[in-house]
Formats: structure tokens, sequence, C-alpha cells
């Protein structure tokens, strides 16, 4: 179970980081408006969520990423929440408010879930 809990949250991590240069405009749109820098943001978050996923898929230093990775979680949760506040849409696709709102207890998941990995 830890092998595929640590494969999965590779492969989500290493995808996601990927898209924020392959789809930076939509990452930047659910920067909150009052921060600055929405291009920074995007960049840095996605270089950590890259390396999160290539230490993940490749089965190093395993514990300090899952160690770290609730709090970057939790740092980007205010993004989830303005994007729902705003209805803002999910890539070129725009999702009923409800999948919006509905998202944000999965981010909760994904936290508890991280502590899980090297376990």
């Amino acid at each position: 179970m830890k092998t595929i809990l640590r494969l999965l949250y590779g492969a989500g991590f290493l995808f996601a980081g990927i898209a924020h240069f392959t789809r930076s405009k939509g990452f930047e749109a659910i920067v909150p408006a009052f921060l600055p820098f929405k291009k920074a943001i995007v960049a840095i978050s996605g270089v950590i969520e890259i390396l999160y996923g290539v230490v993940l898929l490749l089965d190093r230093r395993t514990s300090f990423v899952t160690k770290t990775i609730p709090g970057f979680l939790a740092a980007v949760f205010p993004a989830n929440v303005y994007m729902a506040a705003k209805n803002i849409p999910l890539g070129n696709k725009q999702l009923p408010k409800w999948a919006l709102w509905g998202r944000l207890p999965l981010q909760w998941l994904l936290i508890k879930g991280a502590k899980n990995i090297d376990q």
C-alpha cells in the first residue's frame, strides 16, 4: 500500500507541476488577487511539485517530502478556495459550483494521506 500511495502522489505531483508551466495562465488565474507576483508563485509552486513528484517516484529522501507535503498543500489551499469563490474554470472546463467547492475537502484528504506515504 505504501508503494502504491507513494507512486500515486509522485505521479500526481509530477503531472501537476509540469502543468504549472504548460498551462500557467490557468494556475495564475487561481492565485488570489491580493497576492503579487502571480507568475513567480506559479513557477515556484510548480518546481516544488515537480521535485516532490520526482523524489516520490524515485523513492529518494521521501521522509523530507512527506513531512513537508502537508504544509505545502495547506499553503496552496487558499488558491482552491479562491477558485471556488470566484467560479474560475479548471483548465478550459467550467465546473459546476458544487464541484469546485467539493474539491476543497479532497485537499485535506491529500494532506492526511501524505502522512501515510512512509508508514
